[in-house]
């Protein structure tokens, strides 16, 4: 599947309801040279905390979590430290309860790189809703961990919508990890688009409202060495 352009790139989302970005056009749209703190950012998901919640299931799963809030257009605002909450409807597996997190660490919550992304996200989406007002910012930094004998899996809830208005799921990085394709689905289920995020920067942004998505297991290239896949996920919903 090819990439939209910068400027189709809110057609894409208005038509489809996702769209699948390469790495160097999202670096483009980021000023990547901008990103100061970039190696530094990368490197803070290796200082995640455990997933708890999901290793009492015998998955591996590393993350992080922070609340944000932001007027349209306007400054973006780091929210106290709260839980993240879905309900059964969007998350089967683990809805219905207040998971709490780690939180993201304050050099990297304010740091040039995910204050970027987060502008991004900020300007973009606003336009393909410029009745919102103000927006409810989550940010998730995510590790999935894959041994020999046990594949990790990014969407343990399977195909899913997330319960908010639109979503950014960024590669930060893949160390010795194969497939993780994300596929995107109707809502009768039918399979609309498949791609997979290879290199960091590449990215996939999704109408929640209009299509449901998931991930495939990722399993070690090397099964004897560590292997990771490690993403940035942001959801907006008004609020």
């Amino acid at each position: 599947m090819n990439a939209p352009t910068p400027p189709d790139l809110r057609v894409a989302l208005r038509r489809d309801g996702f769209a699948f970005v390469t790495a160097d056009t999202m670096r483009d749209l980021l000023a990547a040279t901008a990103l100061d703190d970039w190696p530094a950012f990368a490197a803070s998901w290796n200082q995640l905390g455990e997933d708890g919640y999901l290793a009492a299931r015998g998955r591996q799963r590393r993350r992080r979590h922070a609340v944000f809030a932001a007027d349209a257009g306007g400054a973006i605002r780091r929210e106290p430290h709260q839980p993240h909450y879905q309900s059964l409807a969007y998350n089967p597996l683990q809805g219905d309860i207040e998971r709490w997190f780690e939180p993201v660490a304050p050099a990297i919550a304010d740091g040039a790189s995910l204050q970027r992304i987060l502008a991004f996200c900020r300007d973009g989406f606003g336009a393909l809703a410029p009745e919102v007002r103000q927006w409810r910012i989550e940010v998730h930094q995510f590790r999935i961990e894959a041994r020999a004998d046990e594949a990790g899996e990014p969407t343990p809830e399977g195909v899913h919508r997330d319960g908010v208005d639109y979503v950014l799921v960024l590669l930060i990085d893949r160390e010795n990890i194969e497939r993780g394709t994300t596929t995107i689905h109707a809502p009768d289920g039918r399979e609309l688009g498949q791609f997979t995020l290879a290199r960091a920067f590449d990215a996939a942004l999704l109408d929640d409202h209009r299509v449901f998505h998931g991930v495939t297991p990722v399993v070690p290239k090397d099964p004897g060495q560590p292997a990771h896949r490690d993403v940035l996920v942001v959801t907006f919903k008004a609020s």
